[in-house]
């Protein structure tokens, strides 16, 4: 009997394997035929689109690119410099915003946290237009900072935050800070951000994909070849009116992507770790 459940059990798991396995495979597909594809040449493409082994036109295909009339590399740098400053003032002031919240009690902070959700219900549409004109007035056009600063202001980010210190931060930990003599910042800083870790992460990850592919904002503030970002170049990967170079633009693709799995890997075990920590927390 005890054998047969073992059996059992041993093809439920290896079913669950398999399973799990075909759909990472399935899942990784694209990405791995957007790579190969950008080794490859126009022609070879247009023969065959599905291609699952490297070819020997990537140099070339690097050369296309870099004769556009931009170069790929300064777009890559504009979109690494907007996306990691974005992150890193979102993902700290809004927890710092959140702490705010939770931490203290003062008359207002009820109605602030309800203007919070209210801003959160404005599309982008709404204030780009005003946006732009302020930056204008300012001559803040053609710069990166009007694309970072404003992440700062994160009321999504703010609410998730809220909800995760609610559930995690024990209170008890701040006031004993605060009876040794614990300056505020200090107990922010090195007791409740630890305890924010899997939050700040996962929270890290998606506002700093959102911030590389952001194209509206960048299109209309950034006018300047030198200022553009991978999205905005990638855009303009269209070739002549004879012929487009799919290669080129598969490689313009790849340079935008690999850096999302960079943070994604960098930052996942902290994700995993949360989870874990909140599984064993009963």
């Amino acid at each position: 009997m005890n054998n047969s459940i073992r059996t059992s059990r041993t093809i439920s798991k290896t079913i669950v394997y398999v399973v799990c396995i075909f759909l990472s495979l399935l899942s990784l597909f694209p990405f791995w035929m957007m790579f190969m594809n950008a080794t490859r040449s126009t022609f070879e493409i247009q023969q065959n689109s599905i291609g699952l082994l490297p070819s020997k036109f990537l140099l070339s295909n690097w050369k296309v690119l870099e004769g556009k009339s931009f170069n790929p590399m300064i777009g890559f740098m504009n979109s690494m410099i907007i996306s990691a400053g974005a992150t890193i003032g979102a993902v700290y002031f809004s927890s710092l915003t959140a702490y705010a919240l939770v931490a203290y009690t003062w008359k207002l902070r009820q109605p602030f946290f309800t203007f919070i959700m209210a801003v959160l219900m404005l599309p982008a549409q709404v204030y780009s237009i005003g946006f732009y004109q302020f930056m204008y007035q300012i001559h803040w056009t053609n710069n990166l900072l009007p694309l970072i600063l404003p992440s700062i202001a994160a009321p999504a980010m703010v609410f998730f935050m809220r909800q995760y210190l609610l559930a995690t931060l024990p209170l008890d930990i701040v006031d004993s800070a605060r009876i040794d003599g614990s300056k505020e910042f200090y107990t922010f800083n090195r007791i409740v951000l630890p305890i924010m870790k899997p939050a700040m992460a996962t929270q890290a990850i998606f506002t700093f994909v959102i911030k590389w592919n952001e194209f509206f904002l960048p299109l209309i503030l950034l006018t300047k070849k030198e200022r553009y970002t991978m999205p905005i170049m990638v855009s303009l990967l269209r070739g002549d009116i004879y012929k487009t170079e799919y290669g080129s633009v598969y490689l313009g693709l790849s340079l935008t992507v690999l850096p999302l799995f960079v943070v994604y890997f960098l930052l996942a075990k902290h994700i995993i770790a949360g989870v874990a920590l909140g599984a064993l927390k009963e």
